[in-house]
């Protein structure tokens, strides 16, 4: 454990100007990754001990959830009663009771073509479309490849493998059929040749093989369909043909009736046909179910095709006939559907996805019994259903798999690990009361495996916002997920009419609710968003139902200054009114702002319209403010790009690439309305008054950030900007000085050389040096660091830096925190908020309510609020607002904020505790707020009390307060840009977390910031997986990775020990249920298919070995073979020793047990013979 001590300073290193501490970190000049210790100011006696170590952190996915991305294939065991699915990029997901959910990957990334289970033997063989079978071993929570065999020369097309069989039949695409032993996964000797099933006079090839089955009759035969029509009955023994049936119609699927007498097709024309095998030569009957029934004599109209069909028998009712598809042509506008036809009863179930895969639960897993369905599971497109077959109405199950993530596209999201307990409960008691009604009334069937809640304890929750406005709020304790409760954001605006979409949202192409940013302060339950048309929403949670009118403003955000700057000194205030900066008054909804006409500018209207009449908000989240930005002088308002709320404070504040505004939303006013570049001029001797900029048609052509969704999903080369370029070509070619006051219309030029940070370069060339520094820090410390421009361009901050500051500053401050680039238009974005009791200036012997803000210009401000003293006057007196001018700057745009006590301990930011605002039970006059403060430990020694963190896209940095000195810097990337970061909690330690766009997770101690893991995890392949990144406590983070999947990880050692405690168990070992007594008649009529041995048939010794080049084994890592833990000693054979013996044991156990209760069944069947015979033995022939 190692301790550092903030008492020892480097020589040389001073605080005697502001800027000092800011530069300190950077004077080392050190390169990426490094850390630089700076100077302190004051005497810091306090040791942190920084508990933390490498050894604390590690990488490791814990589990996936929501609805398979592109699925392609479904199976089912119905013994262990465990679900399959396969998607199109490789993966498969196993379902089981809730909890057991496992999700695999082949690493050749090919789609699963079919998915087969051993029943009841924990295995599953996948057929993938690179043509390639894989055995996988399910006996362990993180299912593996025992085998793999790759065919070489022909394409896989079906897959059969027999209840309780070894060998594996597999059709191709050449009409072959092959045999795989499961086992060893080596190919047969054994092949049924196309040319060989066809009659020899067929001319034309039969196609692929598009199903194989053995007969529930007789296992010595098989049935064979190929794609163009014809269906082969192969005799396995004789090796020939017995039966060839043929129709005029391409066969999607077939099925068996239990009695392995009669078979069903279903046929591209939307037929389907009864084949009886007495009878081969035509079918039995032919149906088409949804086609026009037409005059005697006359073909029935052909449907569209029947994809597959089920023929199901039961004991005491009419056989279910299942299809999918079939519907007729003139029926276009019609959804998927899929068909129940019981006895004369048809029952069309309409789907809203196209369906991919359906298969019918029955509750026996034997081929020659009544199967009795009782379900039917339906694979579509983007949900997953199953549909309750014992009811006449056919209910759907409620699925408890949070399969509805994606119900509307996943725009943004919130991680909180250990919150407060209580919340989940009260979350979910409100949620469930808005649930869809009307499931089956049974249990959910698919309830194989086992799971238990493992060591973790404490309440998790994400919240997940859509682009339908709607905010969705998850359980996510112990590894799983549960939705708790839904929140529509958009029920607070009016609906859109027709015709009004072009007048008041012409601005966003589609979704103009989608969620931009979420706030939630769990400890006060305020929550707060903002949406794609530049608005705000706060509210608050209530158990009791109200209505009430939806107060709401709008904010003037879009702010430049004069080109001509004449100031008249005498006259003009030393800081500006802020009552000048407040254009929107509180109003209601229903603003007398009216839509401006076609062809005239608009001006100060919202996007949305706010309800104006009473509403009616249910228990749960209630709107309490609405806050929208308006248009201006015709051009529409920017998305807001930062939002921070404090329910200490009662105060919202928001940014875009414009400014920023600050509002109180206990009083309903707005407290500050500001451009960016006028929060550095509020201490400016000579005050520019603000006005909106010149209309600009390139900007709004290129920088519409009002896109909708399309924003959210664009092409790569749009996605990532070129932060992967070298960093030194920024300032290889001179600009022309007229050049480099259009990119930079803030740019301040000072006796010829360049002293803005924010300014790439001066056109001379020149840099800043000692003298040019000395002279520009003789404002001193307490006085604004602004000049005069000389040129008639625009103003700009000439902060007091330092030489090798300065040409830190070069290389960032090009970078928007926006990855649509706005800094190609000079454009100052707010890209973080943070509320905060600190030192708001660096004299400061208290902390005051303070908020820090963030720009993309890599500056932090430090805005005081000065709030009235008792708690009733917080209800009537102003709340003030105004800049302090403390600046400190980093390197890249600012992406979070935190703040550490002098002994450590990460400081929470204030809130107010959680009282009910409509209980009805008290007073209101009485009511009074409970707030919780964190100030920094007492000391009675002059110096330092706070130390504040600040992480960038490219760098981090510690600074210690009120003395503004920069402790630590690190400079994480310079090659890359970082994504996200957070400061969390592990082991009751702070840490920063940090996801880079070239994939790199990485963790720094604090406050020393100390690189604890670096970890090439995930490259940046999509704008989805930057804009869902988040870190949370306790070593967990999370990200979206397809658009209907959440990918859980965490970065905790001591939780990767024991993810194995916390998974599910696939397989549970489970009798196979015994097959039914098939009778005395029976067994001596019903066929010879017990005496069928697979083993004589299609063994090496009778089949021969097949050809090296069809196909080619590749031994798996899984299993008993992949066991890393074990293997590479003593220690790993014994392992596998002990595993076999138990393999073994259990196998002996279970014939054990089967030979018991052949002896049973053999002493109870001599018993009935022997008094069989005694009844007849004095009986005459006659006498029967």
């Amino acid at each position: 454990m190692k301790k550092f001590n903030f008492r020892k300073v480097l020589d040389g290193l001073t605080a005697s100007s502001p800027g000092s501490g800011s530069s300190s970190g950077s004077n080392s000049g050190g390169g990426s990754g490094s850390v630089h210790p700076g100077g302190t100011a004051g005497v810091l006696r306090e040791e942190i001990q920084e508990t933390l170590t490498s050894e604390y952190f590690q990488i490791c996915k814990t589990v996936r959830h929501g609805f398979p991305y592109q699925p392609t294939a479904l199976a089912f065991d119905p013994v262990q009663k465990t679900l399959a699915i396969g998607t199109r990029t490789g993966a498969i997901r196993i379902l089981g009771r809730p909890g057991v959910d496992c999700y695999c990957q082949h690493e050749s990334g090919a789609a699963v073509l079919q998915l087969q289970f051993l029943i009841n033997e924990g295995a599953l063989v996948s057929a993938s479309s690179d043509d390639t079978l894989h055995l996988w071993n399910l006996r362990q929570k993180r299912p593996a490849i025992l085998h793999s065999l790759k065919f070489n020369r022909e394409r896989i097309t079906y897959c059969h493998l027999p209840f309780q069989s070894k060998w594996l039949y597999v059709g191709t695409e050449r009409g072959n059929t092959h045999i795989v032993n499961i086992e060893s996964f080596i190919l047969s000797g054994y092949v049924i040749m196309w040319n060989k099933a066809i009659e020899l006079s067929t001319k034309t090839h039969p196609g692929p093989v598009v199903h194989l089955s053995d007969s529930p009759r007789d296992e010595g035969k098989l049935l064979i369909g190929y794609e163009n029509g014809t269906v082969v009955f192969w005799d396995l023994k004789s090796k020939r043909a017995e039966l060839r049936l043929y129709y005029d119609e391409a066969i999607h699927s077939i099925d068996w009736h239990h009695e392995g007498k009669q078979f069903m097709c279903s046929h591209s024309d939307g037929s389907l046909t009864l084949w009886n095998l007495k009878s081969p030569s035509r079918p039995f009957q032919t149906t088409i179910p949804h086609g026009k029934s037409q005059k005697e004599g006359r073909k029935s109209e052909s449907c569209k095709p029947i994809l597959k069909v089920e023929y199901k028998t039961c004991r005491n009712s009419e056989p279910f006939i299942i299809f999918s598809g079939g519907l007729s042509y003139d029926k276009a506008c019609r959804r998927p559907s899929l068909t129940i036809m019981h006895g004369k009863a048809i029952t069309v179930l309409e789907m809203d996805h196209p369906i991919v895969e359906f298969l019918t639960l029955c509750e026996t897993p034997y081929p020659n019994e009544f199967q009795e369905p009782y379900a039917v599971v339906v694979l579509l497109e983007k949900d997953l259903i199953v549909v309750d077959l014992t009811q006449s109405n056919f209910p759907i199950f409620e699925n408890p798999y949070p399969m509805d993530i994606h119900e509307s596209p996943v725009t943004c999201t919130a991680y909180f690990a250990d919150c407060p307990p209580d919340l989940i409960l009260v979350l979910y008691s409100i949620g469930v009361k808005h649930k869809k009604q009307g499931y089956s009334n049974k249990e959910w069937p698919i309830t194989g495996g086992a799971w238990n809640l493992g060591t973790q304890t404490y309440p998790e929750i994400i919240i997940t916002g859509h682009a339908d406005g709607s905010i969705k709020f998850w359980d996510a304790s112990a590894i799983t997920l549960q939705m708790l409760y839904k929140l529509k954001t958009s029920k607070v605006f009016e609906k859109q009419k027709v015709g009004e979409g072009k007048q008041t949202c012409e601005i966003v192409e589609e979704d103009p609710y989608a969620i931009q940013m979420i706030y939630w302060c769990p400890e006060s339950r305020i929550f707060c968003v903002s949406g794609v048309s530049a608005y705000v929403i706060i509210y608050k949670f209530s158990r009791h139902e109200i209505t009430a009118e939806i107060v709401s403003l709008e904010v003037r955000l879009q702010y430049d200054v004069e080109d001509i700057i004449t100031p008249e000194p005498e006259t003009s205030p030393p800081f500006p009114d802020l009552s000048s900066q407040l254009p929107s008054s509180r109003s209601l909804s229903g603003s007398t702002n009216t839509v401006a006409s076609e062809g005239v500018a608009k001006d100060s209207i919202p996007c949305l319209n706010v309800k104006t009449r009473p509403v009616r908000m249910p228990p749960g989240y209630q709107a309490e403010l609405v806050i929208q930005l308006v248009w201006m002088d015709g051009e529409p308002p920017q998305q807001i790009t930062s939002l921070a709320v404090s329910s200490a404070y009662g105060i919202v504040a928001f940014g875009n690439c414009n400014g920023l505004a600050v509002v109180d939303f206990i009083q309903k006013t707005v407290l500050l309305s500001m451009g960016t570049i006028d929060l550095y001029r509020s201490s400016d001797l000579y005050q520019r008054q603000p006005r909106s900029p010149r209309k600009n048609k390139q900007f709004i052509a290129d920088n519409f950030c009002m896109r909708g969704l399309s924003n959210f999903y664009p092409d790569l080369t749009k996605r990532i900007r070129t932060s992967y370029q070298s960093l030194t070509e920024l300032n290889d070619s001179p600009v022309p000085l007229e050049l480099e006051r259009c990119k930079s219309p803030t740019s301040d030029h000072v006796n010829g050389h360049c002293t803005s940070p924010t300014s790439h370069s001066c056109s001379s060339g020149k840099r800043l040096s000692n003298a040019d520094v000395s002279k520009v820090n003789r404002w001193g410390p307490g006085k604004p660091p602004f000049r005069k421009a000389q040129s008639a361009a625009c103003m700009e901050i000439s902060l007091p830096v330092t030489t090798e500051e300065s040409r830190e500053n070069l290389y960032n401050r090009s970078r928007s925190s926006s990855i649509s680039s706005i800094d190609k238009d000079s454009k100052e974005a707010i890209t973080a908020l943070y509320f905060m009791e600190s030192f708001a200036r660096k004299n400061d012997s208290t902390v005051s309510p303070c908020l820090f803000v963030g720009t993309s210009l890599g500056m932090v401000l430090i805005i005081s609020l000065n709030l009235p003293s008792a708690d009733e006057q917080r209800f009537t007196e102003p709340v003030m607002v105004l800049p302090s001018g403390t600046f400190l700057s980093l390197k890249g745009p600012v992406l979070t904020f935190s703040c550490m006590d002098r002994t450590g301990g990460l400081m929470h930011p204030p809130y107010e505790v959680w009282k009910d605002p409509n209980n009805i039970d008290e007073n209101e006059k009485s009511w009074r707020r409970k707030l919780v403060m964190n100030f920094p430990s007492p000391s009675q020694e002059i110096g330092d009390h706070q130390y504040t963190i600040i992480c960038s896209e490219k760098q981090a940095k510690v600074f210690s307060l009120p003395s503004q000195t920069c402790l630590y810097v690190h400079n994480i990337t310079e090659t890359s840009f970082i994504l996200r970061a957070d400061v969390v909690v592990m082991c009751n330690s702070a840490c920063l977390a940090c996801f880079c766009a070239n994939g790199h997770i990485m963790i720094m101690s604090l406050p020393s910031l100390r690189p604890m893991l670096d970890v090439n995890y995930l490259p940046l392949t999509d704008m989805r997986i930057a804009r869902t990144f988040c870190f949370t406590n306790e070593g967990q983070a999370l990200y979206l990775v397809s658009p209907t999947e959440i990918q859980r990880l965490t970065y905790s050692q001591e939780m990767c020990d024991n993810l194995q405690d916390m998974l599910g168990d696939l397989f549970t070992p489970i009798e196979t249920p015994e097959a039914q007594n098939r009778g005395f008649l029976k067994g001596l009529f019903g066929g010879s298919g017990q005496t069928f041995d697979r083993e004589e048939l299609f063994g090496e010794a009778s089949a021969g070995k097949a050809s090296r080049s069809l196909a080619q084994h590749i031994p798996g890592p899984g299993g008993i073979e992949g066991m890393k833990g074990a293997a590479g000693g003593v220690m790993g054979e014994l392992t596998r020793a002990r595993i076999a013996l138990d393999e073994r044991g259990q196998r002996l156990g279970e014939l054990e047990e089967k030979t018991a209760g052949m002896m049973t069944s053999a002493e109870a069947f001599s018993k009935h013979a022997h008094e069989l015979m005694l009844k007849y033995k004095d009986k005459k022939w006659y006498q029967f």
